[in-house]
């Protein structure tokens, strides 16, 4: 049976290097490089014009990143071409921006009835005191409107990452979630397409969920220190309870704006919340009765952690509630999914482990907590030390 777990082991470590390999190498400093959603603002002028004002990372779409599947520029295809454009002046970036126009309208980015040509009427570069963070720029376009046009359609490009589209100058304005492929519903011009409660829940659950799963790998370790404690599941619901009680609690006061703390302090304490719950992993079997109480407080920074998140994205006034709670849902969705996956790669290693057993006596042994024992020691100093690093890099680079 030794020999059998022992392949188990080496399988399942291998996995694990390079499962954390990647996590160090794609979990910089929140701040480093980090892709943030673009926010447009779409208004009809008296002059039959559509306005679109865009909050972007100019950067990010010149480089030619695909910004549906990464969350920071770091180690990404493009990331030298991003770091170019980065350390670019400003009125030479400003310069390159009529050829994404051009890309922008071959799509063609908004139809009124017939495609709509944008143009560049001003954009406006802000200079952040740290080259390492994203530098954000206001970009207004504006398209002549076809005679006779009451409606507008955007269509956000495949690639492009986040959308929140946002309506102005009329009672009722649409407010909604774009992924990158997405197109918006015809919004008229005369308003009335605001969101019912139940369509500003939907729309924000993917956002939850993608904030977990694949982009946020700070929580994904979290959880997974927490799924490592025990192969009983009355801790792990101990712990999942108290967890998403404190996160749901930051994360409303933190979206309401009553409660904020700088990233430069939150962000060094996730990775530290990380580094605790495996050390503790490695020295304790079961739920001590701190436990709870300590992810508790970890969780309350977690839920700060999220409301930065609906900070770039913007909640709809109108809406607040059920957008916050489908966000929240998204949120827990991701995080049971990664229990979910640990359980199932565990369950699946125990039935190797029987299939490649010499004798009965041997398969009969070879049990789901035997193989969560084995791992769950090594796995945890994993955690740890990709946790105690990236509290190293997030205070001191």
């Amino acid at each position: 049976m030794l020999r059998t777990l022992l392949r188990c082991i080496v399988k399942l470590m291998l996995f694990g290097f390079v499962s954390t390999h990647f996590l160090v190498g794609q979990a910089r400093d929140a701040t480093a490089h980090e892709l943030i959603p673009t926010v447009a603002d779409l208004s009809v002028t008296d002059e039959a014009e559509v306005t679109l004002t865009l909050r972007m990372n100019i950067e990010a779409f010149l480089s030619g990143i695909d910004l549906d599947n990464v969350a920071d520029t770091d180690d990404t295809e493009g990331s030298d071409d991003y770091d170019t454009l980065r350390a670019m002046d400003i009125p030479d970036l400003q310069a390159r921006l009529p050829e994404l126009i051009t890309q922008w309208n071959a799509v063609p980015l908004a139809e009124a009835g017939d495609a709509l040509r944008f143009a560049l009427r001003s954009v406006e570069t802000e200079t952040p005191a740290d080259f390492e963070l994203p530098r954000i720029s206001l970009v207004e376009l504006v398209a002549p409107l076809p005679e006779g046009a009451a409606t507008v359609t955007v269509n956000w490009p495949a690639g492009s990452g986040a959308m929140v589209l946002r309506q102005h100058g009329v009672a009722e304005p649409y407010t909604g979630y774009l992924a990158g492929g997405d197109s918006s519903p015809a919004i008229s011009f005369e308003g009335g397409g605001a969101q019912t409660p139940g369509e500003a829940f939907m729309a924000y659950v993917p956002v939850g969920f993608d904030h977990i799963l694949p982009k946020g790998l700070d929580h994904i370790l979290f959880v997974l220190g927490l799924f490592f404690l025990s192969t009983r599941w009355r801790p792990l619901l101990w712990q999942v309870t108290a967890f998403t009680l404190a996160h749901t609690v930051t994360l409303a006061l933190g979206a309401l704006g009553w409660v904020t703390l700088p990233g430069s302090i939150v962000e060094p304490l996730i990775a530290a919340s990380i580094v605790y719950v495996a050390v503790e992993n490695i020295f304790h079997q079961g739920l001590s009765r701190w436990r709870p109480a300590v992810i508790f407080g970890f969780g309350l920074l977690h839920g700060l952690g999220f409301a930065s998140v609906l900070g770039d994205f913007g909640l709809p006034d109108d809406q607040f509630i059920p957008a916050l709670i489908g966000f929240n849902v998204g949120v827990e969705l991701g995080q049971l999914t990664v229990i979910a996956l640990a359980a199932l790669l565990l369950v699946l290693s125990a039935r190797l482990a029987r299939r490649m057993a010499l004798d009965p006596a041997e398969q009969a042994a070879t049990t789901y907590p035997v193989v969560f024992r084995s791992v769950s020691i090594p796995a945890s100093i994993l955690i740890a030390v990709t946790g105690a690093w990236w509290s190293v890099e997030r205070v001191f680079f």
